[in-house]
């Protein structure tokens, strides 16, 4: 009891000030109605009781004082009682991540089982799944870099675009991953997010100065970049246009190998880590960092806020009560 007296207060003060004005309305409405029925001043004091419809003269019970006391409640209620705290998670904006593929010509190459871009569509299709509350976009890349989805919480989405996705639906072959890259920074610019993420599925790229220089920028922004690896070290060879084993200069055939260094360079390089397609369960836990609880909403780690529970809800049987009751007939 000492600790109920302690921390009881009202959050909202303010309405107990239009309590004695409530009171002063009553008390108007009592004395102008019994003021409206005394028929005394007009007819014969001893004529009146034979005037009257109730013969037994009882005036019954009025609904003043419970009309009083329901409006003394709703204003307690509205003034928001309280004496109890509520210790909750602080919550935060969603993670923000930016997928970007790699459709150049070698994604073609069949050292994966069916080919490499089957196998980064269906790791996107799993990291798209482990999304959750998260915003997922999506670039593709070869020569040229284009949006195939802003950043989104509608991951289903993202996950249907995925399978017409292949090196073939480029209008120019290359791999420049540096434009791509900046291209995943902007979208990411728009959002306020703290965790702001961009993952790479890629065999390689031909601008490794320009897409470090890129990355680099990324890190002065809070971005992290990871990368993975989608091949082999011992690589396939690469067909042209045609369908025929495409070759060099010497006349030698063309192998799209996994050059695993410089894919490692480059997530070293973007502050996340550097994965193949075999261990990617591995970073699909790292990106889930930003900690969903069991209800499906993100927030910080360790970080609770409290706030005074407002007790008034519990007035409102009451007053449904006192509400029904001076519905009686001829009360009002």
């Amino acid at each position: 009891m000492e600790n109920f007296l302690h921390t009881f207060h009202f959050l909202r003060p303010q309405w107990l000030l239009t309590l004695p004005m409530l009171w002063g309305l009553v008390w108007w409405l009592a004395r102008r109605r019994r003021h409206n029925q005394d028929w005394s001043r007009l007819i014969d004091v001893e004529l009146l009781p034979l005037l009257r419809l109730d013969k037994s003269g009882s005036t019954g019970m009025r609904p003043w004082p419970w009309l009083a006391l329901a409006w003394t409640l709703a204003t307690i209620a509205l003034a928001g009682p309280s004496w109890q705290r509520i210790h909750t998670a602080a919550y935060r904006t969603p993670a923000s991540w930016v997928f970007v593929l790699d459709l150049s010509p070698s994604m073609a190459a069949t050292d994966l089982v069916p080919d490499r871009i089957t196998r980064a569509r269906y790791a996107l299709d799993d990291m798209l799944g482990a999304a959750h509350d998260a915003r997922v976009g999506l670039i593709v890349f070869g020569d040229e870099s284009y949006t195939v989805t802003p950043l989104t919480e509608d991951a289903a989405t993202v996950r249907a675009l995925l399978s017409p996705l292949a090196p073939d639906i480029m209008p120019t072959t290359g791999d420049q991953l540096a434009p791509a890259i900046d291209q995943a920074a902007k979208l990411l610019e728009q959002v306020s997010a703290k965790d702001r993420r961009i993952v790479v599925l890629t065999d390689g790229f031909d601008d490794p100065a320009a897409a470090m220089s890129a990355v680099t920028a990324l890190r002065a922004h809070g971005i992290t970049l990871s990368v993975v690896g989608v091949g082999t070290s011992s690589g396939a060879p690469l067909r042209d246009k045609n369908g025929h084993f495409a070759q060099d200069a010497h006349g030698q055939t063309q192998l799209a190998q996994l050059d695993t260094g410089k894919l490692r360079q480059l997530a070293n390089s973007g502050g996340g880590q550097y994965v193949d397609i075999a261990h990617l369960p591995s970073l699909i836990t790292d990106l889930q960092t930003s900690q969903q609880d069991e209800h499906g909403v993100i927030s910080a780690q360790g970080i609770e806020v409290s706030h005074w529970r407002d007790e008034g809800i519990w007035l409102l049987p009451i007053l449904l009560l006192l509400a029904a009751t001076l519905t009686r007939k001829g009360w009002l």
